[in-house]
């Protein structure tokens, strides 16, 4: 039978040794190159994984801004030069909780929505301290969304209401009647967050500070996009503008749409 195997293959003109030798190379090839595939991907995920990782600390400190903390103290410094103790106790006792909960959100992929919206309520209360309420603002969340089983990646909503805030609202004429809505909801299994205002218009960065908050809003953005990538959320931001029945121009409005991720949901990438 061996003898019979061996007149096939030099029949066909090839040498038993020479299509040994062939199996073997093939064989090996394809093993390199499926270990090469391999390797490839496990080096990709931990680039991305690195890149969120310094994205999350990018974020971190966009929002521990030092323009906002300097500002904010120097606002309670105000408020006691003024004898105004209690608006200083207030403004103080916001700014703690706001510094303890950006720092117990650093670093996490995953916060509940109650979390990221109790962080950004006490950012926009320490603004309207500050700018003596130019502006008010409305938040609603819809009754379909349960804040505590919620889950989002923590610092995407804050840029984009301190760049409504800074680079809309307080640049109004008028110095007063700004207002800002915040609106979250569920479509399906499709979490929403909009967010609008009656600011100005501004369609590019004019200043040093235009370029800081364009900054922390691209690392939102960029933040939002990887976690998307990374659990499959198809999230997706879009930016319009408003007009009323006399087609002009009456304000802003971003919605920030994810799939909706509860705390039962495994979030395995």
């Amino acid at each position: 039978m061996a003898h019979y195997y061996t007149e096939i293959v030099f029949a066909t003109g090839w040498p038993y040794w020479l299509f040994s030798l062939l199996s073997l190379v093939a064989l090996f090839t394809f093993f390199y190159i499926r270990e090469r595939k391999i390797r490839k991907a496990a080096e990709n995920k931990i680039t991305k994984h690195q890149t969120l990782i310094d994205l999350e600390l990018h974020a971190f400190q966009a929002q521990m801004d030092p323009h906002f903390i300097f500002n904010s103290l120097n606002a309670i410094h105000h408020y006691i030069l003024t004898t105004s103790t209690d608006m200083a106790s207030l403004y103080l006792t916001r700014f703690s909780k706001l510094m303890r909960l950006m720092i117990n959100n650093f670093n996490k992929e995953w916060i509940t929505l109650r979390e990221e919206l109790d962080a950004l309520e006490l950012y926009i209360q320490l603004e309207q301290l500050r700018f003596d309420e130019q502006f008010k603002y409305q938040l609603q969340v819809r009754p379909e969304v349960n804040q505590q089983l919620t889950l989002i990646p923590p610092l995407i909503i804050q840029p984009y209401v301190q760049y409504a805030i800074w680079h809309r609202l307080l640049l109004r004429p008028e110095k007063s009647g700004g207002e800002l809505s915040i609106i979250i909801g569920k479509d399906k299994d499709r979490l929403y967050i909009q967010l609008e205002d009656n600011g100005v218009l501004i369609t590019e960065m004019l200043d040093g500070t235009g370029e800081r908050q364009a900054t922390g809003v691209d690392i939102a953005s960029e933040r939002l996009y990887m976690m998307s990538e990374k659990y499959h959320m198809k999230a997706s931001i879009k930016a319009l503008q408003v007009y009323d029945t006399f087609h002009s121009h009456s304000g802003n409005r971003l919605i920030i749409s994810m799939q909706h991720v509860g705390t039962r949901q495994s979030l395995a990438g």
